[in-house]
């Protein structure tokens, strides 16, 4: 019996029933002994091996010693070696021996990597089974205060800390391979019919400010109740649907190269209304006649075209209420193994719950929630459009745009968002003020609502990597579609 099969089976029964853990002693052996002939071999795997990795305790060890010598810049061989080992269990060889034997077994420092990426890839398997054997130990006994959902919420917590953590790639990397990857994303907005870097969210004049929705940023769209939030997140999560088309890599993987993949999060509005509401934009019927059932022919027709047609959209909802930002976070995970991810869109961020207790502060919680948003945003490699409330400061100024000091109950949204975007619909508070018909001020106010008729405005609060300013675009209130606006120098000549 070698001696490494005999340290195996100290660590595994041997009882012809048992399933043994998947593990490759042979190559455990190979490139623990081509680091101690030749310690550059160690640098080939360090950025993804570590001791926990290896199957064998004695392997752990040896591993854990020759890794703390060559980060002190001394020389990892057998000879320096033994002296950190004595008390270790060669499999009744003296750990000299041992490690002279690995050296004899040596691979190629060529092959070094390909061996390590095996024994993390076993690792990886074995942590695999300790997940699905918590999962089942925990489903028998559980304790009291532990509801299924959960137990749930852990596991899948777990697997995707084991996809996340089964990546070669991460680490620093040379200056040069950042600088290629910042002119290939020029290149492509260069071919993208619209030059956009990001992804075009199907306005014309925001896509310019903003560069379309860039990957790990954290948008904040804000509001006053019925200036129309949750109609231009709808409107922007449709187009971006629309445009999607993808290419197979050579891995079998899709990828999208226009458009994008959507996930929405509908904490208020059911999936039904959100539905009703890109119907009505889409068919060009008021969403309160749809509602209603109050149509004709014509207008039926125009519905179910416009539904066939959209029938096969890459936009999924979730409308579950009160849900915490843990349960978001595993939830867009698995959206994005399972379909794909390219956008991800909440509504709002005032109705999710943090993991703090009931009656703990507010702001603190809402903090949490921001700073897990932006973290999600980051480790997903999408954008996160997530709405959010003002505070009613906002009505008692005579200028009622939107600033950044009136975002709510946080000032946590501010810090943590990539851009804040502010909805304002002037036409919405001119109604309010009609004067007495017939007087001179209703004249002139009546010469205002047509100014501001049908127009909204998108003001750009905060971007990191842009320009703020002001977006005017086109509202049609009783479909709930924003739309261009069309400009002035830009319209036909009048004849």
């Amino acid at each position: 019996m070698s001696p490494a099969n005999a340290l195996a089976t100290r660590v595994e029964p041997t009882d012809p029933g048992h399933r043994v853990a998947p593990h490759n002693l042979e190559a455990e052996m190979a490139l623990l002994g081509a680091i101690m002939i030749n310690n550059d071999a160690y640098y080939r795997v360090s950025d993804f091996l570590n001791a926990p990795h290896f199957h064998i305790e004695t392997h752990r060890r040896i591993y854990e010693v020759a890794s703390q010598l060559i980060r002190a810049g001394k020389i990892a061989t057998p000879i320096t070696m033994k002296t950190f080992l004595q008390d270790v269990d060669a499999g009744g060889m003296t750990i000299a021996q041992y490690m002279a034997r690995l050296a004899a077994e040596a691979t190629t420092i060529i092959n070094a990597e390909h061996y390590g990426r095996a024994i993390y890839d076993l690792a990886i398997r074995r942590e695999l089974i300790a997940v699905g054997s918590d999962m089942v130990n925990l489903a028998f006994d559980a304790p009291v205060e532990a509801s299924p959902r959960d137990q749930i919420e852990e596991a899948e917590r777990k697997l995707y800390a084991l996809a996340e953590t089964g990546r070669y790639d991460g680490g620093f990397m040379p200056f040069g391979n950042a600088l290629t990857e910042a002119i290939d994303m020029a290149a492509a907005a260069f071919k993208r019919a619209g030059k956009l870097s990001g992804i075009s969210c199907g306005l014309t004049d925001l896509d310019q400010k903003m560069g379309g929705l860039q990957r790990s940023d954290l948008i904040i769209l804000a509001g006053r109740p019925a200036m129309g939030k949750t109609s231009l997140v709808t409107n922007i999560a449709f187009n971006v649907a629309r445009a999607w088309k993808a290419e197979r890599r050579q891995d079998g993987v899709l990828e999208s190269v226009n458009g994008g993949v959507v996930g929405f999060f509908s904490l208020e509005m059911s999936a039904e209304q959100l539905a009703n509401r890109i119907i009505a934009e889409q068919s060009g019927v008021a969403s309160y006649k749809i509602r209603r059932g109050d149509l004709q022919e014509d207008e039926f027709i125009r519905i179910a075209d416009a539904a066939r047609e959209m029938q096969s959209l890459p936009l999924y909802i979730d409308q579950t209420g009160g849900i915490s930002i843990a349960q978001l976070t595993a939830r867009a995970r698995r959206l994005k193994r399972q379909r794909g991810l390219d956008l991800l869109i909440v509504d709002y961020l005032q109705l999710l719950t943090g993991s703090t207790k009931k009656g703990d502060n507010r702001v603190q919680e809402m903090t949490e929630i921001t700073t897990g948003m932006k973290a999600l945003a980051k480790e997903l490699q999408v954008p996160i459009i997530a709405l959010s409330q003002l505070s009613r400061q906002v009505e008692s100024r005579d200028d009622k745009r939107p600033q950044l000091s009136d975002l709510r109950e946080s000032g946590s949204i501010e810090q943590d968002a990539d851009v804040v975007l502010f909805v304002y619909r002037d036409e919405y508070y001119l109604k309010m003020k009609e004067p007495k018909p017939g007087s001179e001020e209703h004249f002139k106010w009546q010469a205002e609502m047509d100014q501001a008729h049908g127009k909204a405005e998108v003001i750009i609060g905060k971007q990191r990597h842009g320009p703020t300013g002001t977006v005017q675009l086109a509202f049609e209130a009783e479909i709930t579609r924003f739309s261009n606006l069309a400009q002035v120098d830009h319209l036909p000549e009048q004849y």
